[in-house]
């Protein structure tokens, strides 16, 4: 009988503890992105102040390439960025059809402003501008980016320059191998190849401490097969797309993860592919904030995915 009261009275904590998990996990997830009426369309140097309608992701594609920017507080770097990307663009041949979406995560600056006028200084260009009500966070403003994309192909990339645009052409390659015919694809931009090289031996000894720690973590959660994670340099077929990032939640700088939790999910093969890149000055990244908001993040998503709270909802490939 006493055997049987303490089986029970466990039983009751085990309940307890699990409920009050679950609950602490509801309240710490974060909840939907909303998008306003006003983020749904764009403004260009052509009609800077009549906003156009944005196209749907579940739309057909208009064009071969969509270059997503999430851009908060960027008027200063933003410019360097863009000379770079229209150059390499438009150096193509054969030519590629491509629009460039800056997303203005709801800056203090002048970011859109500043975004308008290179649409007026490379006329030819398809330079769109959304301008976000608030501050959402990168991951909000690269998945509004991806959802109103008219590319076969969508890019996103940071407004740093902190990447060599014209890798793009790697993670090119590596798309028509990993998804040929419009199928599902991820190509990941990666700097793992440069962890002894200059460019990070240089870099704090905090950073490069919580780096492997990131690392580690990663490797928890189940997206060990991917050595870079937060390269802001990826490029997502439509089809791969349409998938995720409908079923992305979180906002947070660590929202890469739960991008490439969902391609594991849906079965989606991404491709993990070095670039070059360097370090450039002006990072609004607070380390440690970042890293304790991080690990919260991290095991918000392991366990919403893990539980079935969250999950993605394939859909048909396409092919030619």
């Amino acid at each position: 009988m006493e055997q049987s009261s303490l089986v029970y009275g466990a039983l009751v904590v085990l309940a307890s503890v699990s409920a009050s998990l679950y609950l602490a996990l509801i309240f710490w997830s974060p909840p939907p992105i909303i998008t306003h009426d006003s983020e749904k369309k764009y403004r260009s140097y052509k009609s800077p102040s009549a906003p156009r309608p944005l196209p749907s992701i579940h739309d057909p594609s208009t064009v071969d390439l969509t270059v997503v920017v999430p851009a908060f507080n960027e008027k200063e770097r933003l410019p360097i960025m863009m000379e770079e990307t229209v150059t390499h663009l438009d150096s193509l041949s054969p030519k590629r059809s491509y629009e460039i979406l800056i997303v203005d995560d709801g800056s203090s600056d002048d970011t859109s402003k500043v975004a308008l006028n290179l649409g007026a200084k490379y006329p030819k260009c398809d330079i769109r501008v959304v301008t976000l009500e608030k501050n959402v966070g990168k991951g909000g403003a690269v998945r509004h980016g991806m959802l109103y994309g008219g590319g076969e192909r969508l890019l996103m990339v940071d407004a740093d320059g902190a990447s060599k645009f014209s890798d793009l052409e790697k993670l090119w390659k590596a798309m028509d191998e990993v998804a040929p015919n419009k199928k599902a694809g991820v190509a990941v931009g990666s700097r793992a190849h440069l962890v002894k090289s200059e460019a990070v031996v240089k870099r704090s000894v905090l950073r490069n401490i919580l780096m492997y720690g990131l690392h580690t973590i990663l490797r928890i959660v189940g997206v060990g097969h991917i050595r870079d994670t937060q390269c802001g340099f990826k490029l997502f077929s439509r089809s791969a797309a349409q998938q995720i990032f409908p079923a992305q939640h979180l906002p947070s700088w660590i929202f890469d993860v739960e991008l490439l939790l969902l391609a594991k999910q849906l079965r989606i093969p991404a491709a993990e592919v070095p670039i070059d890149w360097h370090e450039v000055a002006g990072s609004k990244l607070n380390v440690v904030t970042a890293s304790l908001q991080m690990l919260r993040d991290l095991l918000i998503v392991r366990a919403n995915l893990l539980l079935g709270r969250w999950k993605a909802t394939p859909v048909k490939p396409k092919s030619d």
